[in-house]
């Protein structure tokens, strides 16, 4: 089947991410608790990891995961350098070299805190919308 990269049915839905039908739907097994699914949908999603920025082609599935499963796939299209001791991964794009590497514990908890804040401040405009409801 080649190279297959995922991104999860409920962060497209809630992104409002256009999707486009699938040139050969194909059916699924190990990602759903309900038994045998139908993939028949794909979303091409921008993303960008500080400086690098890139698109890609995604199969859309239901999946407990809320990213998207990029995996050894794109390492190897990428010829992505993984130093497993420090968990950065190396390689060049558009002639520069990229560096990716995790977010210290610090890092996790102030982006942790970022994420609860703009959680709080779009719960705070959906309750300052006056409501229609009768």
């Amino acid at each position: 089947m080649g190279k297959v990269v995922q991104a999860n049915t409920i962060v497209v839905d809630k992104l409002g991410l256009p999707t486009i039908s699938h040139a050969k739907p194909y059916k699924l097994q190990w990602l759903s608790e309900e038994g045998e699914i139908i993939v028949n949908k794909k979303v091409l999603i921008a993303f960008s990891i500080g400086k690098y920025k890139y698109e890609v082609l995604c199969d859309v599935v239901p999946m407990k995961a809320t990213h998207i499963l990029l995996g050894r796939p794109r390492q190897y299209d990428r010829q992505v350098l993984h130093d497993g001791l420090t968990n950065k991964m190396n390689f060049n794009f558009l002639g520069h070299n990229v560096i990716l590497k995790p977010f210290s514990p610090k890092e996790v908890y102030e982006d942790q805190i970022k994420m609860k804040k703009r959680e709080n401040e779009k719960e705070q405009e959906r309750n300052d919308k006056p409501s229609h409801k009768i």
